[in-house]
């Protein structure tokens, strides 16, 4: 018996279950997800970006831009890498490895940290020049067992 070649990689997979959650986002312009998994790689968190529970989606705004920020979308969302935290099973997240569609923000990051998230694998740094995405990454070098890094393009979609 001959074995299969495309079997996937443990970080295509879970990258795979990160971008498959990011499909559940409502927001219109930014969907992103975030598999938390633990040293025995099992799964342990799964979240995506959206709305508080409890608020409607089509309660507060989506918008990106406005007069008035508080007709957007940012003091609202909750962000994947909080979702999946919140989301988590009885787990501990000590020394767990989150994977995030999309490079955590400073805030996001703060939390990884103080749940004891010890790798950070992410798909997308577009926000690569924002402050806060500077300052994240001055954290999680600072913290993280490995530097961030980037996985393969070729995830699964």
């Amino acid at each position: 018996i001959s074995e299969r070649e495309d079997i996937l990689e443990s970080a295509q997979y879970f990258m795979g279950v990160a971008l498959l959650a990011a499909r559940r986002s409502r927001d219109p312009s930014t969907q992103v997800g975030a598999c938390i998994v633990n040293e025995e790689k099992k799964i342990v968190g799964v979240g995506y970006n959206g709305m508080p529970n409890g608020c409607g989606d089509d309660s507060l705004p989506w918008r990106r831009s406005g007069d008035n920020p508080v007709e957007t979308k940012y003091f609202y969302v909750c962000h994947a890498e909080l979702n999946a935290i919140m989301n988590k099973n009885s787990a501990d997240l000590k020394g767990c490895t989150i994977y995030v569609t999309l490079f955590p923000c400073n805030e996001c990051s703060k939390l990884l940290i103080q749940a004891g998230i010890k790798n950070v694998i992410y798909l997308s740094d577009k926000y690569h020049k924002l402050d806060n995405v500077i300052a994240s990454k001055k954290m999680l070098d600072l913290t993280c067992d490995s530097p961030t890094e980037p996985v393969e393009k070729n995830v699964v979609r």
